[in-house]
């Protein structure tokens, strides 16, 4: 048999995640949760990369983040072509994370993560664990500093974006 590489290899590896993932999320019910959002949302559902779904032109002004994932399915207010990159591997962590916590607990776990964040530094994301674990550069969030640690001007070392 010919050998083709560790990229094959960690290819085969990806897609059997994507797969497993799609069936897990799906069974705890956060993927079905997602459809429902982008139907309600009026978004147009179609098959995507790594295993998701995009749904573009979703229309509820809630969340303000440029996408959001609900179970495999990424929902954005913006045109095909726009989930592409470092974002698309973010909201494909995002997806993972669904699996990790059990489905929709996902949803509460995260709004409380954001909460925490913004009591910490004034920013949703910069200290929330889901973000962070997604990768905040990825996602375009900023490293905000915690508020005891900002100088006079609003700024520390951590605050690598406001520079």
């Amino acid at each position: 048999m010919l050998y083709l590489g560790a990229a094959f290899a960690d290819s085969e590896v990806m897609r059997r995640w994507h797969r497993t993932r799609q069936v897990i999320n799906y069974v705890n019910l956060s993927t079905p949760a997602g459809l429902l959002i982008a139907l309600i949302g009026g978004a147009r559902p179609r098959r995507g990369e790594q295993g998701l779904i995009f749904a573009h032109g979703y229309r509820i002004p809630f969340p303000v983040a440029g996408a959001f994932t609900v179970g495999n399915v990424v929902l954005t207010k913006n045109a095909d072509g726009y989930l592409t990159g470092r974002l698309l591997d973010h909201e494909a962590r995002h997806a993972s994370q669904y699996v990790a916590c059990v489905g929709l607990p996902m949803i509460v776990l995260y709004l409380v993560a954001s909460g925490v964040s913004y009591a910490l530094c004034g920013n949703p994301a910069s200290w929330n664990a889901f973000e962070r674990l997604a990768g905040l550069d990825d996602g375009g969030y900023p490293h905000k500093a915690v508020r005891w640690r900002r100088s006079r001007e609003g700024r520390s070392d951590h605050d690598v974006h406001d520079r």
